[in-house]
């Protein structure tokens, strides 16, 4: 039995139900589903946007409140919206639905979940927190804010 445009849809749609997907996400998973209706694909997920069904706005908002619960950092957070097809107007849009977001207050409160209050006092130490704050998306000022003594403040 040959395949429909309505079945097609109705497993995007499946797909979106879910959790949001960016276009290019959608777009993967469809085409790996129905390899032979390339072009279908192409005009659901054009009607999908027109029908603001599918939304890179949305979905980048969306991932980038996800991760921010987690917590990681902007640079991590920015490279993987990037790596999921998000434009750069996008990714403006969800990072101004955050604006309220304390980078530097955010990689001290996660260094403290994963090394504690205590800060560290040699070398070794003190890279392994840096590399690990530093995989996690954030920079190098909001790195060294999160691992200074809470005492200098």
């Amino acid at each position: 039995m040959p395949i429909t445009y309505s079945q097609i849809r109705d497993t995007a749609l499946l797909i979106l139900s879910k959790r949001e997907h960016s276009r290019q996400e959608l777009e993967q998973k469809l085409k790996r589903r129905f390899p032979d209706h390339k072009e279908d694909v192409a005009n659901l997920l054009q009607e999908l946007a027109d029908e603001n069904m599918q939304n890179d706005h949305r979905f980048a908002a969306s991932f980038l409140r996800n991760r921010l619960a987690k917590p990681y950092g902007k640079n991590r957070i920015i490279s993987e919206l990037r790596q999921k097809g998000i434009k750069q107007d996008s990714i403006d849009y969800a990072f101004s639905t955050e604006p309220d977001v304390d980078w530097f207050e955010l990689a001290k409160q996660l260094k403290q979940r994963k090394f504690g209050d205590k800060v560290a006092t040699d070398y070794k130490e003190k890279a392994k927190q840096f590399r690990y704050l530093q995989y996690r998306g954030f920079g190098f000022d909001e790195i060294h804010h999160a691992t200074q003594d809470t005492g200098e403040e």
